[in-house]
This record gives C-alpha cells, structure tokens and sequence, in this order.
C-alpha cells in the first residue's frame, strides 16, 4: 500500500513537474513573435532529409535571440489573398498581388534604413522594372517590398517522351504540348489562375495581360477544352513529384522548380526521365516580393528578418535550397556557374524584354478570376 501510494506520489510530482515545464516554455518565452507566410518548400529549412541542410529560420533565431519566428505557407497569391484578415508581419507575395495590396492599402512603407543589407547587395535591375502598367504604381513598389527571389515561367518536358525542337522559343510549339491530345492525361498545369490563362493567351499568341473580351475568351475555351479533354493533373508543389517519377510527360513549371525536379533526380539516381526546361516569348517572368502587413505587430521584428534574408550567404542557403533565382548580387556570385549563367534562371536584359509581368487592377482581377472559377466549374 505505501509503495502504491508512494507511486502514485511520484508520479503525481513528476506530472506537476512536467506540467509546469511545459507551461513555462510556453508561457515564459518572451521572445515577441515574427509571423511569416510564405509559399510552400521556399525557404530553406531543416526537411528531416538524409542530406544536411541549414536552416534560415533558426539561424535567424539565433542571430536575433529575442525574436521567434511562427511560420506557415501559402500555395498561390490567390490562397494567400483571403488570409490576410490575419495578422502577419512578413508575407511574401508575387509583385502583381504586391502591387494590388499596395492599392488595397493591405501592406506598409518599408524603413529602408533598417535594410543596409538590401542597399547593398540588391541587383540594381529590380530598380527599373515596370511592375506595372500604372507608371505611378510600379515606381513606388521597392517602398513598400523587397524582391525574395524570383522565376520564369516555362515547360519542363520528358525528352524520352516528348519531342521539341532544340532552341525553340515558339509559344505556339512549346504549349501545343500541353493542349496535344497526344499526351492525355500526363501533362502538369498550375492550379493557379495567372499561370495558368497567362499559358493560354500566351499559346495563342496574345499578352498576358490582355483584357480584349475576344481574346479572353478564346482563353477561357481553350482551358475548358484541355480540362474535358486531356485531362491534365492540376496542382503546385505535388507537379515536381509527379514529373521526377515519370508520372507525367510534361507540365507549366517555374525555373526554380525545373531544378528542384534536377536536383530529386540526382538524388534517387533515375536515369530513365530527361527533363528538360524550355521559355516561350512572351512568358512569364516573376518576383516574389517581402512585405509587411498594415496590421502586423512586430514592425521593427519583420525589417530585422527581411534584412537578415538579404545576408549573401543566407540569400545562397535559400536560392541553393528552393532552385529559385537570388536577387542578392554576393549570393549570385557564389552559386554554380552553370547555374548562375543559364538565361532561364537568371535572364539576360535581351530576354526580358520578350518576357511579361504580371499586371493588376480591380478589372483584370474580376475577369481573370470570373475566367478561372468558369474553368473550374467545367
């Protein structure tokens, strides 16, 4: 009896013990809180992977001990858009949805005094892109955000499978792959509206931007056809999966991503899928863009973390990590070069200049949107 109640007394002590551990590493942290959201597999971050990778976020963490950094992702700017009734300090919008949000007064001045690394390792071509067709609006957009990294958009293609003629840039020739009734059900397109409308106009041979009724609605077809009839797997982060297994011959991708589906592939050891990236005229090209919310409550917490993601050799752990291009001159300068000098990934000025950004306003959003939800309901 003594030794069962003796028991139950240990164990009794070790719950208050444990309960009141576990009570202070909550409630005695006093760290104040960055809150982060991003788009999914875009930072670079400790994955439980057998391959050692270093983490951005704890390392900020432990640069600036009196901060905690509560993380949560996004998978397109259109999933993002209704969330942000919630509270963020950093979110890390594309420049369209940035340009948006700038109108809507959704985010804030940034201080770039608190950004000395930004002023210094800044590319300075993101000083002169026209972010949008409102000159007023694309010249203000580097006081309110920060280019993260940034992409193309183009089809990756099994080339066991698929046949495209070397140095192709035809928009015609390059989607006609993913409109071929020849490869039903093993093409890849973004569930993402922008992406995927901009891949019809652009194939048939319009702006990406076009608000002309009669164009736009070729597009709209031309999207419904390809659902009914090729069958095509819609998604984001699960399309690179699908591709390194050969699941899928072909599919819309960003740069970034065609070397993320490189690198898995050099990891499992499949040599029976060649994928290969190809960049239409009149593409996409695209800057993911750090903001800070109106109602965020750590203003001077998120300038600290947006600096510290423009350190070089934390802007090379995110660009090595993600595949995607850094916009930090230094980290540049220490990637591969056979990276660093391909014009899919980082772009020549004669390159952008057959590409398109995104551009918005409340009457592109509405027909875009009215577009993308009549294709879904198809």
């Amino acid at each position: 009896m003594k030794k069962t109640i003796s028991k139950i007394m240990s164990c009794m002590t070790i719950a208050v013990i444990m309960g009141t551990t576990l009570i202070c590493s909550t409630a005695c942290d006093s760290r104040e809180e960055i809150i982060v959201y991003n788009w999914g597999e875009y930072i670079s971050e400790d994955d439980d992977s057998t391959e050692e990778v270093e983490d951005t976020i704890a390392l900020f963490e432990e640069a600036f001990p009196q901060y905690k950094v509560v993380y949560s992702t996004f998978e397109t700017n259109e999933t993002m858009y209704p969330n942000l009734d919630n509270t963020y300090d950093v979110i890390i919008p594309s420049e369209y949805m940035v340009c948006r949000l700038i109108g809507e007064e959704r985010i804030q001045p940034l201080d770039w005094d608190l950004l000395p690394n930004v002023t210094k390792y800044m590319d300075p071509m993101f000083k002169d892109i026209s972010y949008s067709n409102d000159k007023k609006r694309s010249d203000e957009v580097l006081d309110y955000a920060i280019p993260y990294l940034y992409c193309t958009v183009g089809l990756v293609y099994d080339a066991n499978k698929i046949d495209l003629p070397e140095g192709t840039t035809d928009p015609k020739e390059i989607w006609g792959v993913v409109f071929d009734e020849a490869n039903v059900g093993k093409i890849g397109m973004y569930d993402s509206m922008r992406e995927s409308i901009g891949v019809a106009l652009n194939y048939l041979g319009y702006s990406i931007n076009s608000m002309d009724k009669a164009e736009l609605d070729a597009a709209k077809e031309l999207l419904i056809s390809q659902k009914k009839e090729i069958r095509p797997a819609y998604g984001v982060d699960n399309l690179k999966d699908k591709m390194v297994s050969g699941e899928l011959s072909a599919s819309v991708t960003w740069s970034g991503d065609h070397i993320v589906m490189l690198d898995r592939l050099e990891e499992l050891g499949k040599e029976d899928v060649d994928l290969q990236f190809v960049l239409p005229e009149g593409s996409n090209w695209s800057i993911d863009m750090m903001c800070i919310p109106t109602n965020s409550k750590n203003v001077e917490g998120a300038h600290a973390f947006i600096n510290f993601m423009y350190d070089p050799q934390i802007a090379l752990y995110n660009c090595e990590f993600v595949g995607y291009s850094t916009p930090n001159t230094a980290a540049r300068d220490m990637l591969d070069p056979e990276v660093a000098n391909n014009i899919y990934y980082y772009p020549t000025s004669e390159v952008i200049s057959t590409l398109e950004v995104y551009y918005t306003s409340s009457e592109i959003e509405e027909k875009y949107t009215d577009i993308w939800n009549t294709v879904g309901a198809n």
